[in-house]
């Protein structure tokens, strides 16, 4: 097993893509800490990390990742538990601020820098410490976007979030490489999670099938593939990458405006916030 004897946080780990890299580093024989704002879905992963026999590995804590004092309760709950800190998955996200450039409330802005990027932030500012401290190195992965790499690929206030995480990657990667602490950022094209089809699976199967050169849809399963490569020593000498998983979308052009008109700014008819899969509404007006 790949991550035998190491200990991994993942925020967002209680759906989708984060749910599915949780139960592979599991797999691969890591103690996870399951880090999810929905205290609901938390309890189904956690269900399931029981039913596949890695119960005694695993642990769930409700974290709002965009506050400091929850981060810091989250990388104690690892300590506290398993004694170290290995891996850093910072994964949590929402589909956020939604709608056209002239209609977005400042109120929809922060809410999605916030949950993107200001919560990468704190979850390197304080695994970084605790890496420091225990002197043996460790590997940070941050979940960034296809739509951060150009201008029709997500929402725009999402894409310039996710943008700001690329660059926060590479930042880091360089002050923390002699620490021997890697940063890398995972950009996902059309992966079929609760929060890119918000639950609208026959609306949707089609275009998360055919809306990129790959004649499959993205899977959750796809990116913890990609996650677990970065977590370990096969990665040793890959730092300051953006690892782009999007059967070959970006290849091919995104202009993901004319498969989903509807979270478009220039052909939206409504504006406002999504949530993802926190468990909270969406807070939507119609134009």
């Amino acid at each position: 097993m790949r991550l035998e004897g190491k200990t991994a946080i993942i925020t967002g780990g209680a759906s989708g893509m984060g749910r599915a890299t949780v139960l592979r580093f599991l797999a691969e024989g890591a103690n996870v800490v399951i880090a999810d704002y929905n205290a609901a879905t938390g309890a189904e992963t956690l269900e399931q990390a029981t039913q596949q026999g890695f119960g005694a590995r695993a642990r769930f804590v409700k974290t709002d990742v965009a506050k400091e004092a929850d981060i810091e309760a989250m990388i104690a709950c690892a300590l506290d538990n398993f004694g170290r800190l290995d891996v850093l998955f910072n994964n949590a996200g929402v589909g956020g601020a939604i709608g056209p450039l002239t209609e977005l409330t400042v109120e929809a802005f922060d809410y999605t820098f916030d949950v993107l990027t200001k919560s990468v932030f704190l979850g390197m500012k304080h695994g970084t410490r605790v890496m420091k401290k225990q002197g043996d190195g460790g590997s940070i992965i941050n979940t960034a976007s296809i739509a951060g790499l150009s201008g029709d690929a997500g929402p725009m206030i999402y894409s310039a979030a996710k943008a700001a995480v690329i660059s926060l990657t590479k930042s880091a990667a360089v002050e923390l490489a002699p620490e021997r602490i890697r940063v890398n950022a995972i950009c996902p094209g059309l992966i079929w999670t609760p929060l890119a089809h918000g639950g609208k699976t026959e609306k949707y199967a089609e275009v998360f099938t055919t809306g990129q050169p790959w004649p499959e849809r993205g899977e959750g399963e796809h990116i913890a593939g990609a996650a677990l490569f970065l977590a370990t020593d096969d990665a040793r000498f890959v730092t300051g990458e953006s690892l782009i998983v999007d059967g070959g979308l970006t290849a091919a052009g995104p202009e993901l405006s004319k498969r989903f008109k509807q979270n478009s700014g220039r052909t939206a008819d409504f504006v406002g916030i999504t949530r993802g899969s926190t468990g909270e509404p969406p807070v939507l007006k119609k134009l």
